[in-house]
């Protein structure tokens, strides 16, 4: 079984993922023993960031990691294992997990397919990117 890293390297829909993954230094965390859950968004929920924002958080290391690391908690959850609850992310801040009629939600982003398994965790996609509270993301000039 391939890592976090690799299974979303082969899924295709992760491609803005892996690069902020790679700028922020991620890559070999994520490839590690783990295990992790990952929220991972989709090159599509990158694209309803505002405009600019992902160019400006790729030369903002630190921020960027910050932002990915709220994206992974320690362990693995499966999907079925998900209630409404408040899980600790590697970020430190914790993140709201609703559940709505069987359907799941991370601090507002639909888990739209979930247990996507790898070596050292497991991933659920998401359709939004999830910001930790208080973080502004830079609009283009």
């Amino acid at each position: 079984m391939k890592t976090i890293i690799d299974t979303a390297a082969d899924a295709g829909k992760f491609t803005t993922l892996l690069n902020a993954l790679k700028a922020a230094s991620l890559t070999e965390t994520l490839r590690g023993k783990g295990p992790y859950t990952v929220f991972a968004p989709t090159d599509e929920a990158f694209k309803h960031l505002p405009a600019g924002s992902l160019n400006a958080l790729l030369k903002d290391s630190r921020k960027l990691k910050g932002i990915l690391e709220y994206h992974v908690v320690s362990g693995t959850i499966a999907g079925k294992d998900m209630k409404a609850s408040n899980l600790k992310t590697v970020e430190g801040s914790p993140l709201v997990v609703a559940v709505d009629d069987g359907k799941v939600t991370v601090n507002g982003a639909k888990v739209v397919q979930a247990d996507i398994e790898a070596s050292n965790g497991v991933m659920h996609v998401i359709d939004a990117v999830i910001l930790p509270k208080g973080t502004v993301l830079a609009a283009a000039a």
